[in-house]
């Protein structure tokens, strides 16, 4: 299996499978999902969420972005990287867009950056792609919008408002947006988006008709078992798992079943 780059990023049409991509956030994990065959490892700030305990990705900064990346690039051999801007880190300008992006691929080693919002943003990745950064934009449900949503919301389901998606769309890639995410609309609008660009789109919970589909790492593994959104499809229950490995460690560490001879140095 090749290598995935920017440039042979493609639509699933003419023969050519859909892209499977999914969240990472450390060496580990990382290595395991690319030797899995994922094509796109994607370093969310969902970090927030999953593994610092936030409520929201708000918090996240562009220090532990840079730290997250660089441990998910060193354990990838092909997979494309590709890693959130953080809330604070680029809404204030073109200019703190390309400062944020810029660690992000020297520091961090990704290959693309993402960043949410549709029409305010469309002058921020031309700004971007005209510097040599390739940009992910990020359409439907933002979670750095949350409070403005006023929650964890469904996107596009009004006429007007699903036309509006369709438009930032094809916005986003006139200003040179590499691929698209689209999150938490229904199936119908994300089909008229993806229909609507050359470029690639790349779902979470808006149905099979994307060019991709992307998931969060802990809700894929069942490891995180706080908010559990519709879309979000659990192929292990790995909280049990773990719980019932640690369990076991425990209970022959205070039997004396562990360590035996073969794990000590005698």
């Amino acid at each position: 299996m090749s290598a995935l780059t920017v440039d042979n990023l493609h639509k699933s049409r003419d023969g050519q499978e859909p892209l499977a991509a999914i969240t990472a956030y450390d060496y580990t994990f990382a290595r395991l999902a690319d030797e899995a065959g994922v094509d796109i490892l994607l370093v969310g700030d969902t970090v927030g969420m999953v593994v610092q305990g936030e409520s929201t990705t708000l918090p996240v900064t562009l220090d532990q972005m840079v730290y997250h990346t660089r441990c998910v690039t060193r354990g990838r051999s092909r997979a494309l990287v590709v890693a959130d801007l953080p809330f604070r880190a680029y809404k204030s300008s073109p200019a703190q867009a390309l400062d944020s992006a810029t660690r992000l691929m020297a520091e961090g080693g990704c290959e693309m950056v993402k960043l949410e919002g549709g029409a305010p943003m469309v002058e921020t990745v031309a700004f971007l792609q005209d510097r040599d950064i390739p940009v992910m934009g990020h359409l439907g449900l933002t979670p750095q919008s949350v409070h403005q949503f006023g929650g964890f919301r469904v996107q596009g389901r009004e006429p007007e408002r699903a036309a509006a998606l369709v438009e930032e769309a094809m916005d986003m890639e006139q200003a040179g947006a590499r691929a698209l995410l689209l999150e938490a609309v229904p199936r119908d609008v994300a089909r008229r988006v993806t229909e609507s660009v050359s470029i690639p789109v790349i779902g979470i919970g808006a149905g099979r008709d994307c060019d991709g589909q992307v998931l969060v790492l802990h809700d894929a593994l069942g490891l995180f078992e706080g908010f559990q959104p519709r879309f979000a499809k659990q192929y292990l229950d790995g909280a049990a798992t773990v719980r019932e490995a640690i369990g076991s460690f425990c209970q022959e560490v205070r039997s004396g079943a562990f360590p035996t001879k073969e794990h000590s140095f005698e």
